[in-house]
C-alpha cells in the first residue's frame, strides 16, 4: 500500500498539521472525550477575564467584538491527535496502531493485537514466556467504542438572548467540524498497521474511513475533496486485499475506486494519479493473473488518462513520468502477447519523453525516479525476455 495520506492535512502520523497562514489561536480539531476537563475551563476563564478590561474600555467595540465566533477546542486525554507520533494507551506496542483483535499474553498480561503477538514467543515489553494467547474482549470493546466516537464533533449552539444574561456573555460557540481530523486519524492508524503486516487492522480502519466519507457526501454532494479522499481510501482496502491474496475482492475496490473517480471532472491532478494508479493495479492484478488482453485494456485507459493530463498540465513533470511509465507497462504486455514491434515502438516513446524531461536541482526524487524508468526501458530493448514492468 502506497503511504501516502488522500487527506489534506493529514501525515501518515500526523493527523492535524497547521496549515501555512492559519492563525496561530485556533487549536487543531481534537478529540471530544475531555471537553470538560477542569484545566481546559481554567484557562478558557483566564483568557475570558484578561480580555475583560480592555472590552470595557473600548464600549461599542468590545460588544461587536463579543459575537464573534469562539472556537472551542476538546481535547483528546490519550494523545491521539497529537501533532507528533505518540503511542497511546489502547495502542498495541508492536504495530503500534490501536488495538485490534485484542490478545492478553499468560501469564504476564501484557496486551497486543492478536495478528502482532502471534509472531512471537515471548513477551515484547517483559520478556516471559507466552504460554497462551486469550482474547481481551473487554478491553477491545472499550477500543471500539473510542475509535467510534473519536473526533465526531459537527454542530454548532447559539446561546439564547436568556441563556447569554445567565452566562453574562454574548459569544457564539461554535464546535469544529472535525471530520476531517476523523479521516486524518483512522488512516494514520490503517497505515501504522499496514507497515506492521496487520492487514486485517488496516482494512478495519479504511473500512470506517470510507464509510464516513460516503456519510460525508451524502450530506455535502460530490467535492472534489471527499471524492479524492474516497477514491484513494477505496485504493488502499484494495492493496490490503491485494495483501491479503484476495485478488478477486481487491479488483472490486479499485473498480469501486476507479467508477466514482470517472464521474469527476478531470482538472485535478491528485484525482487524476489517484484514478490513473487505480487502472494500473487492476491491469497488474490481470496481468499477474494471466489475463493479458484485460491488463492492457486497464493499462491503456490509464495511459489516456495520463496523456489526457499533460495536456492540460504540460509544465508538470511527474505527468511525463507516469505517461512513459504506462507507455512500459502497455509495451510490456504487447511483447508478451506477441506484438513485438508495437512494444519497441513503446517502449522508445517513452525513452524519448523521458530523455526529452529537464527537471530542475530540487527536483532531485523525480530525477532518480527517471532515471530507474529509463534504465528498465533501455533493458528492454536490448534483453528478451523481459524481467519486469515498473512500479505505479
Amino acid at each position: 500500500m502506497t503511504p501516502v495520506c488522500p487527506f489534506a492535512k493529514a501525515r501518515p502520523d500526523d493527523a492535524s498539521p497547521r496549515k501555512p497562514g492559519e492563525n496561530s489561536n485556533k487549536y487543531p480539531a481534537e478529540c471530544p472525550f475531555s471537553k470538560a476537563r477542569p484545566d481546559d475551563a481554567a484557562s478558557r476563564k483566564a483568557v475570558e477575564n484578561s480580555a475583560k478590561p480592555q472590552a470595557e474600555h473600548d464600549g461599542d467595540k468590545a460588544k461587536s467584538d463579543s459575537m464573534d465566533s469562539a472556537s472551542i477546542p476538546p481535547k483528546c486525554p490519550f494523545g491521539y491527535d497529537a501533532q507528533s507520533f505518540k503511542i497511546g494507551p489502547l495502542s498495541c506496542m508492536i504495530c503500534q496502531a490501536l488495538l485490534f483483535e485484542c490478545s492478553k499474553c499468560t501469564p504476564c498480561s501484557h496486551v497486543y493485537c492478536k495478528a502482532c503477538i502471534s509472531r512471537f514467543n515471548d513477551c515484547p515489553l517483559c520478556g516471559a514466556d507466552i504460554e497462551k494467547i486469550e482474547a481481551d474482549t473487554t478491553l477491545q470493546d472499550v477500543v471500539d467504542r473510542f475509535i467510534e466516537g473519536h473526533a465526531r464533533i459537527n454542530r454548532s449552539h447559539t446561546n439564547s438572548d436568556k441563556e447569554e444574561d445567565e452566562a453574562g456573555e454574548n459569544k457564539k460557540v461554535i464546535y469544529e467540524d472535525v471530520s476531517m481530523e476523523r479521516g486524518a486519524f483512522l488512516v494514520q492508524q490503517a497505515m501504522r498497521a499496514f507497515r506492521a503486516q496487520n492487514v486485517e487492522s488496516a482494512k478495519s480502519r479504511l473500512s470506517l474511513c470510507a464509510e464516513d466519507i460516503r456519510g460525508q457526501i451524502e450530506r455535502m454532494d460530490n467535492t472534489s475533496e471527499l471524492c479524492s479522499q474516497l477514491g484513494a481510501v477505496l485504493g488502499m482496502l484494495g492493496d490490503c486485499c491485494r495483501a491479503m491474496g484476495d485478488a478477486d475482492a481487491a479488483v472490486a475496490y479499485f473498480a469501486d475506486s476507479v467508477e466514482f473517480l470517472m464521474k469527476l471532472p478531470m482538472d485535478d491532478l491528485e484525482i487524476i494519479h489517484t484514478l490513473s494508479v487505480s487502472l494500473n493495479k487492476i491491469g497488474d492484478l490481470k496481468y499477474y493473473g494471466g489475463d493479458l488482453q484485460a491488463a492492457r485494456s486497464y493499462y491503456v485507459r490509464s495511459l489516456n488518462v495520463r496523456r489526457d493530463a499533460v495536456k492540460r498540465h504540460s509544465n508538470v513533470p511527474s505527468q511525463v513520468l507516469d505517461v512513459a511509465v504506462s507507455l512500459a507497462k502497455v509495451a510490456d504486455v504487447d511483447r508478451s502477447i506477441g506484438n513485438e514491434d508495437v512494444a519497441v515502438d513503446g517502449f522508445q516513446e517513452a525513452i524519448k519523453q523521458l530523455e526529452s524531461l529537464t527537471l530542475k536541482p530540487e527536483e532531485a526524487g523525480l530525477e532518480q525516479r527517471r532515471l530507474s524508468v529509463l534504465e528498465f526501458l533501455n533493458n528492454q530493448l536490448s534483453e528478451k525476455p523481459p524481467k519486469s514492468t515498473p512500479k505505479v
